[in-house]
């Protein structure tokens, strides 16, 4: 695998191959092809004339699959075998390799790598498929018709050849405006459960390349103290000390003054001399709250009228008739903080090279973001800034920040100096657990009525909490008369057809800075849903599931019958009911990023003395699973990583710094917490949506339900452990 600095650069080394293809789209959307010596639009599909064929993957890879997903798309449209196809990442380009999700953006997130390059990468390998059988029917006088491509070999009657062999003559072809898709009935590759991913081999034998993995000749490291308390502006510094070390070299204050910049020759000299750095600060402006304060905030937000009526229900006519309900059910949730805690801590390196453009190596989930930025920080033209992306040990949506927070740090750790050498910035673990971004704090408080046979008669919902998009460059899509949709998303939007819902926001201050985190809204309103399902249910005498089958009865609904028929399959799958002796099994059911998600939890023990989690079953319709190995794989990640955080995680302030500072105090999910999981594709023909995130929503609340079934203890403040339950 190989990996782009720039368009030119791309360029130039495609052309330096000989007779090349080049087809993608040009900024207008329409098909394009040439070779690499008049191209004028980025490529997705690239084939060499040794016959190698290349994917360009305009979405970085950190673990949720498109370095596989997208080159299967091409390589089902041209006829290729898996081991036949190569892929690079895309150069930063937002004109071509935007985000078509994202408007003219270039990012990865929202699990919407697959739903917005389903048609766009298919066309394109589509249209090189079409433009070799062009060249070759010309080359054999055979009609178009007669030809076929097949494990990368081209036949037509007694003639056949390897692709190569008719690389020059289509990069002369003109790309077809409409090339003709294969029928699902064709597919070779998509939905194959034998296909393996891309880059599992190079992780294996430590050929992988991630951006911690970057060491350029003559480096210098860079580590940067920041305040305890979020807002804190650095003044002066004394480096007495520091100069101490070994290997240190100097420091500098920030230019926003944010920090100080502390460099050496090796990371451990710059932990060693940031740690010995003597900073003044200005504290004027910093976070101060206790999360006891934040907490207080959010309970007494959920205790006043709300800001927004979201839904424009009557809101008096609602609480009127939940009150003159035969049964009401009330319950107030609060979800802390949270971190997102990436396996490979923060990192990326800068250098300026000598025609003086700026590279940027990074695991960069939105390059746009640091591109913009550095054309600022450096007074430089699009064209002289240049993101080389790599591969990612993780995210959560950790790299994706409104600011480019990490990447504008390195730039400015960057242009202080005289930039004869390349500056690499490196966070600890500790730095991101505590001067990081955080999954904000949110409260729920739900009232819900039931009349005497059961059926639910009016669903009054306050939530309150800190909006993420709200003061970024985001909020003018993501925020519509003054609601930020992901702070409710999951309850506005919910398929469950529900008689007399009203829905309210309050904002409240943010703690710290507040960022999306794996499933973003959902991870909240996903167990407020589910668990007061259960609980209603549970009033109404009546089987969680069927009673939520009876909120989904409209099969003219698409909405409701795709969650109804996922329900179904994973109580199915989980035998529903028929849980051994001394073990109990919860349900959970939830839409997310386009896809349905289903998760039954079977526990044991009890919450004294200790709650197992036995097996997690999971039913997910994620229209045509492109790579169903992916999909299982990504089910589990996300459920582990729901589960692991509301088992035992919280990020805790004390005069607005964050307490905890590493794994042992902000445990993840161990091998060893969940016994089992078992993971069922619903079989669909509907365009592929997301799964990197839709595992997570459900997987707490069915563990909620499980012990609340198991033990009759509802867990309504989390984390659990935190509150009540103990876990073996």
């Amino acid at each position: 695998m190989t990996i782009n600095t720039s368009r030119r650069g791309f360029l130039k080394g495609a052309a330096a191959a000989g007779a090349v293809l080049l087809v993608g789209v040009r900024t207008d959307g329409a098909l394009a092809a040439t070779t690499a010596e008049t191209a004028q639009f980025n490529p997705f599909v690239k084939i060499d004339a040794d016959g190698t064929v290349t994917a360009i993957v305009k979405h970085f890879e950190k673990g949720q699959g498109p370095a596989t997903g997208l080159p299967t798309l091409i390589a089902e449209e041209i006829g290729l075998r898996m081991d036949q196809i190569e892929y690079e990442f895309a150069p930063s380009d937002p004109q071509v390799y935007n985000n078509l999700l994202f408007g003219p953006f270039q990012g990865t997130g929202g699990s919407t790598a697959m739903a917005n390059s389903w048609l766009q990468y298919r066309q394109a390998g589509a249209a090189a498929r079409e433009m070799l059988i062009a060249a070759a029917a010309q080359g054999w006088d055979v009609d178009t018709s007669d030809v076929t491509i097949e494990e990368g070999i081209i036949k037509a009657g007694d003639n056949s050849a390897p692709i190569r062999e008719f690389v020059a003559a289509a990069s002369q072809l003109e790309a077809p405006a409409e090339p003709r898709l294969k029928e699902l009935s064709e597919f070779r590759l998509i939905g194959n459960d034998a296909v393996r991913r891309k880059d599992s081999a190079i992780k294996g034998n430590g050929q992988a390349m991630y951006a911690m993995d970057i060491h350029l000749p003559n480096q210098m490291i860079a580590m940067i103290k920041r305040p305890e308390s979020r807002g804190g502006l650095a003044i002066s510094f004394d480096d007495s000390v520091s100069k101490e070390v070994k290997g240190y070299i100097n420091a500098a204050v920030l230019p926003n003054q944010a920090g100080v910049a502390v460099y050496a020759e090796n990371t451990w000299a710059a932990i060693q001399a940031r740690d010995a750095l003597e900073v003044e600060w200005d504290m004027a402006e910093a976070e101060t709250r206790h999360s006891d304060q934040i907490k207080a905030e959010i309970l007494a937000a959920l205790d006043a009228a709300p800001t927004y009526n979201v839904n424009k229900a009557d809101v008096a006519a609602v609480s009127a008739a939940i009150d003159k309900a035969d049964k009401v059910i009330e319950k107030t949730f609060y979800f802390p903080l949270l971190a997102h805690a990436p396996m490979e801590p923060l990192n990326c390196t800068i250098e300026q090279t000598a025609d003086g453009n700026i590279v940027l190596h990074d695991g960069s989930q939105m390059p746009t973001g640091p591109h913009m930025a550095y054309q600022q920080i450096f007074g430089l033209p699009a064209e002289k800034i240049q993101i080389n992306t790599m591969l990612a040990g993780g995210s959560f949506g950790r790299r994706a920040t409104p600011d480019a927070d990490y990447q504008v740090e390195a730039g400015l750790t960057f242009v202080v100096t005289d930039r004869s050498r390349p500056v690499k910035l490196v966070w600890t673990r500790e730095d991101d657990m505590r001067s990081g971004y955080y999954r904000p704090a949110f409260g729920h408080k739900v009232r819900v009525g039931l009349d005497s046979d059961g059926n639910i008669v009016g669903w009054q919902h306050q939530v309150a909490g800190q909006s993420i998009m709200k003061g970024t460059a985001f909020e003018s899509f993501a925020v519509h008369d003054g609601v930020d949709h992901s702070s409710i998303e999951g309850i506005a939007d919910s398929p469950y057809k529900i008689p007399g819902m009203a829905l309210g926001l309050t904002d409240t201050p943010k703690a710290t800075s507040v960022l999306w985190w794996r499933s973003v809204g959902h991870t909240h309103t996903a167990y407020t849903m589910e668990t007061m399902m259960d609980l209603a249910a549970k009033a109404a005498g009546r089987d969680p599931v069927e009673f939520r089958l009876a909120h989904l009865a409209d099969d003219s609904d698409s909405d409701q019958r795709r969650k109804a028929a996922v329900l179904k399959l994973a109580v199915e799958k989980a035998g529903w009911g028929n849980a051994p002796a001394g073990r109990a099994q919860g349900i959970a059911v939830h839409k997310s990023f386009g896809s349905y998600a289903a998760q039954v939890v079977e526990v044991s023990g009890d919450p004294e003395t200790g709650i197992r989690i036995e097996k997690v079953t999971c039913a997910v319709d994620c229209g045509i699973a492109v790579n169903p190995d992916v999909v299982r794989a990504q089910m589990e990640g996300g459920i582990g990583y729901g589960i692991g955080h509301v088992m035992r995680d919280q990020i805790t302030l004390t005069n607005g710094a964050v307490d905890q500072f590493n794994f042992p105090d902000y445990e993840p999910l161990r091998i060893g917490d969940i016994a089992a999981i078992d993971v069922h594709i619903v079989p669909s023909a509907e365009a592929p949506t997301g799964v990197g995130e839709p595992g997570t929503p459900p997987s707490a609340p069915a563990l909620a339900n499980a012990i609340n079934a198991l033990s009759g203890v509802h867990v309504a403040e989390l984390p659990m452990a935190e509150n009540g339950v103990n876990f073996v």
